[in-house]
């Protein structure tokens, strides 16, 4: 990963025009999540390598950044994109943003 990534700025927002493409992203994500749990026994059987959902579509690979780059090329307006690494085990793990146990 590289280290010049941007600083995190927080503030509210108001402008209609930038609400209207957070939500499109958001209904973008949604339809990618509904993706991967329609297709999960897929997704998560690509144990030790990453996936990219990106227009209801599975890249995965070893390197981020090259399925990153797959998933953009594939779907450029997709801002709904999410990623994940499988881990080779699959065993309990904690989620702390999500307050569950789920086994991956």
């Amino acid at each position: 990963m590289t280290d010049d990534w941007p600083p995190v700025v927080m503030g509210i927002v108001t402008d209609p025009v930038e609400i209207a493409r957070s939500a499109a992203a958001l209904a973008q994500c949604e339809r990618n999540w509904d993706w991967l749990e329609a297709h999960a026994s897929d997704v998560y059987s690509h144990r030790g390598k990453y996936i990219c959902i990106a227009g209801q579509q599975l890249f995965v690979g070893d390197v981020l950044e090259d399925v990153l780059a797959r998933a953009k090329a594939a779907h450029p307006d997709d801002r709904g994109l999410f990623t994940r690494y499988i881990p080779k085990e699959r065993m309990p793990r904690i989620y702390a943003n999500r307050g569950i146990v789920e086994a991956m």
